[in-house]
C-alpha cells in the first residue's frame, strides 16, 4: 500500500505525469500565442530546456534576505500544487476516493502557492521583490472571495455535497452543473479567478517585468526559481481540472482544451491592469455577479 501511493505520487498521476503533461501545454500555449502574433514559435521541447538550464543554474542567495524563508517558499509552493495536483487526478482516473469536503481543503491547499509567493518576495530583501509581494497579496485578496463564491454554486446544485468525488458523481447521475445558467456564470468566474491565481495577463502585476523587473521573483535563480517555475507549469494542468470536476463532470483531452484556448484567449486580448481595476473589476463586478449565480442555484436555475 505504501509503495502503491508513492507510485501515485512521484509517478502517476502524481509528480511526473503532472509535470509532462505541464510542459506539453506550455508549449502549445506558447506555441499558440506566437501563432497569434505572426511569430514562429518554440520547438516542441523549449519548455523542458528551459527548465532544465534553471536547475543546473548556480543558485544565488541574496545577501539581505531571511534565507530560510527565502529557500523555503518555491519547495512549499511546489509542495501545494503537487498535494493538489495528485489528489485531483486520483480523482479524476478513480484510483481513490474521495472525503467530504475535499473541496474546501484543495481551494485552501491551492493558495499555499500564492502565499509562498508574497512570502518569497518580503524575504528577498529587495524592494521591487517586496512590491511584487504587495501586490501578489492584493491580488488574492481581490479573486480569492469570487472564487470561493463560484466554487459555491456547484456545492449548491449538487444538493450540499461538498467532495469533489460525489460532484463529479452527482454530474454523472443528472447533467453537469455547467450545463445551467447559474453554472455557467460559476464556471466563467471561477475561470477567470485561475486565470488570476495563475498569474497571466492581464494579471500579471506581480510579476510585470516592464514595471518591476519580474517583482517577486527578481533575486531567486538556478534551482529555486526553477521550483516557481515548475509548480506555474503544473498549475496549467492543475487548475483547469478542477473546474472540470466541479462544473463538467469530469475532464477530457477535448474539454481541456476548449479550457485551455479560453485562457490563451483571455491572456492575448487584453492589456495588464493596474492593481485598483483588479479589485474593482472583482469586487464591484464579478462579485455581484456570483452572488446572483447563487440565487438561479438555490431557484434551480
Amino acid at each position: 500500500m505504501v509503495i502503491q501511493y508513492i507510485f501515485y505520487f512521484l509517478i502517476f498521476p502524481g509528480f511526473l505525469f503532472i509535470l509532462a503533461a505541464g510542459l506539453m501545454v506550455s508549449w502549445a500555449e506558447r506555441k499558440l500565442t506566437a501563432r497569434l502574433q505572426w511569430r514562429q514559435g518554440p520547438p516542441l521541447l523549449q519548455p523542458f530546456y528551459d527548465l532544465q538550464k534553471l536547475f543546473i543554474k548556480e543558485t544565488l542567495l541574496p545577501v539581505n534576505a531571511y534565507h530560510s524563508i527565502y529557500i523555503l517558499m518555491p519547495l512549499l509552493a511546489f509542495s501545494g500544487m503537487l498535494l493538489a495536483g495528485t489528489w485531483l487526478g486520483l480523482l479524476q482516473f478513480r484510483l481513490s476516493g474521495g472525503f467530504p469536503g475535499d473541496v474546501i481543503a484543495l481551494v485552501y491547499i491551492l493558495t499555499i502557492p500564492s502565499m509562498a509567493v508574497v512570502f518569497a518576495g518580503a524575504s528577498s530583501g529587495n524592494p521591487l521583490a517586496a512590491l511584487g509581494s504587495s501586490r501578489e497579496m492584493k491580488l488574492m485578496l481581490a479573486y480569492e472571495l469570487v472564487f470561493w463564491v463560484s466554487l459555491c454554486i456547484p456545492v449548491i446544485k449538487s444538493g450540499g455535497l461538498l467532495g469533489v468525488d460525489s460532484i463529479i458523481a452527482y454530474q454523472s447521475e443528472n447533467r453537469p452543473v455547467l450545463y445551467s445558467f447559474s453554472g455557467l456564470i460559476g464556471f466563467m468566474l471561477a475561470l477567470v479567478c485561475i486565470h488570476a491565481k495563475m498569474g497571466k495577463v492581464p494579471f500579471d502585476i506581480a510579476e510585470a517585468e516592464t514595471e518591476i523587473a519580474a517583482g517577486a521573483y527578481i533575486d531567486y535563480s538556478g534551482f529555486l526559481l526553477g521550483m516557481f517555475k515548475m509548480t506555474q507549469v503544473m498549475a496549467l494542468v492543475v487548475l483547469p481540472l478542477l473546474l472540470l470536476e466541479v462544473f463538467w463532470g469530469g475532464a477530457n483531452l477535448l474539454k481541456y482544451a476548449l479550457v485551455l484556448l479560453l485562457i490563451i484567449l483571455l491572456e492575448n486580448t487584453n492589456p495588464r491592469l493596474k492593481i485598483t481595476q483588479v479589485m474593482r473589476l472583482f469586487w464591484f463586478y464579478l462579485l455581484p455577479v456570483g452572488i446572483l449565480g447563487i440565487f438561479l442555484a438555490l431557484n434551480g436555475l
